[in-house]
């Protein structure tokens, strides 16, 4: 019976592919920023499959073969586990790439970061665009690098609201395919905040509620022409002429929310001459003194197919601007609580916009009084909420993983670990 000599039979190091030269120390560091564990690698041949990944059978172990006394000058040597076929299973390396997606898609996040740990060829389909869809990092604390390396992975869905962010890194200056995105009450700096914006342009919804901004965020914004809903309540930090480039350039908004901004006058009368004619959810309330009657009027005449009104908080107000609401034939839901120079007594004229359905006018009508303006307008519900919902991505719940209907899948389970 032939045998090899033991010289000639191949070494372990020599059937490990010399081409694979993958450092894994920027995914390590992308790990450890992120507060993730690395996989234990086991010995050679255990590297590229786990054990606990293996579909195993039991099996005895192999018998010693007894040596002829004529060829006790030859070795049997087993060979190296990455030569020879898997005998207590299947390999996963066998599997072809899409099986591979398949079965990484029904991974968490922390996993999908781990096993990307494992080899060259599963760090390249761990990040692979149709895991990284929708991302959800809320409440993290997300280290410099984190965000420059996960969101070129394709992420056209990003929720991260109440994070602290370090700078991006990025190490592309690729646009990203971020879609949605809602940062909202994040400690971020403006200029990574900008590093951010600046290579946006497929935006359609966006969230920066209680940011300080800059005149060169507000211009990212601005080119963004498919935006739909714009969220920047208790924005501050930009000029009026910045606030006209960005209302003037996303002409096809649907819904604004630009609440208790930081607005002077000035801000106020931009908004209001600059606000698309396709706009049907407006909140312009905070405004004070800044807000008049003649900007009620302008406002109503640039947006006439508005559904929902909020100008709540504007004491300028006075009951002569209702013949500006009864002009818009499509409002349903107005919102003037404590516009202090409207009495209870005057809200009985909206009655009159019969498409009217819900009225907010907390702070100006008394409990007594409230009973007898429901009675007066009985088609209406009447402080039925304290606050609007207008572009606002989450609303309820803040224990949902979604914005604007849409659900994340990678989700940070206990954002402590960041």
């Amino acid at each position: 019976m032939y045998r090899k000599h033991l010289q000639e039979i191949p070494s372990s190091s020599t059937n490990v592919s010399t081409s694979l030269e993958w450092d894994s120390g920027k995914t390590s560091e992308l790990l450890s920023g992120m507060g993730v564990s690395a996989l234990k690698k086991d010995k050679l041949g255990n590297e590229n499959t786990p054990q606990d990944l293996l579909v195993s059978s039991p099996c005895l172990p192999p018998k010693r073969q007894k040596v002829k006394d004529n060829e006790k000058d030859f070795g049997i040597v087993r060979r190296p586990w990455l030569l020879r076929e898997a005998e207590s299973g299947i390999s996963l390396d066998a599997l072809p790439d899409e099986l591979l997606l398949a079965i990484f898609a029904y991974l968490p996040l922390k996993d999908l970061l781990k096993v990307s740990m494992i080899c060259k060829r599963w760090h390249r389909l761990s990040f692979d665009e149709s895991l990284w869809q929708t991302l959800d990092l809320t409440g993290g604390n997300l280290l410099p690098g984190v965000l420059g390396q996960l969101l070129p992975a394709g992420v056209t869905v990003f929720r991260c609201p109440r994070s602290c962010i370090g700078d991006p890194l990025f190490k592309t200056s690729n646009l990203l395919k971020i879609q949605h995105l809602d940062l909202s009450n994040c400690t971020v700096s403006a200029a990574d905040l900008h590093s951010i914006l600046c290579l946006c342009e497929k935006l359609q919804n966006l969230s920066l509620e209680g940011l300080v901004l800059s005149d060169n965020i507000i211009k990212s914004i601005a080119r963004n022409p498919n935006l739909i809903r714009l969220n920047l309540c208790g924005c501050s930090g930009f000029s009026a002429e910045a606030l006209e480039l960005m209302l003037s350039s996303c002409s096809v908004l649907e819904e604004l929310n630009l609440s208790w901004c930081e607005f002077t006058a000035t801000h106020v009368k931009a908004a209001v001459n600059h606000i698309t004619s396709k706009v049907t959810q407006l909140n312009l309330s905070g405004y004070r003194e800044n807000l008049q009657i003649a900007d009620v009027k302008t406002l109503v005449e640039r947006c006439p197919l508005l559904v929902h009104l909020d100008l709540s908080d504007s004491m300028m107000l006075k009951p002569e601007c209702f013949q500006y609401f009864k002009q818009l034939v499509f409002l349903q839901h107005l919102c003037l609580s404590r516009c202090y120079q409207i009495s209870p007594a005057a809200l009985v004229e909206l009655g009159e916009i019969r498409t009217l359905k819900t009225l907010q006018v907390f702070g100006i009508v008394t409990d007594s009084s409230l009973q007898l303006l429901e009675e007066a307008l009985p088609d209406m519900k009447i402080n039925g909420s304290h606050f609007t919902s207008i572009a606002r991505p989450t609303v309820g719940n803040k224990k949902s993983h979604e914005i604007w209907g849409i659900k994340c899948r990678l989700t940070l389970r206990n954002p402590s670990f960041l």
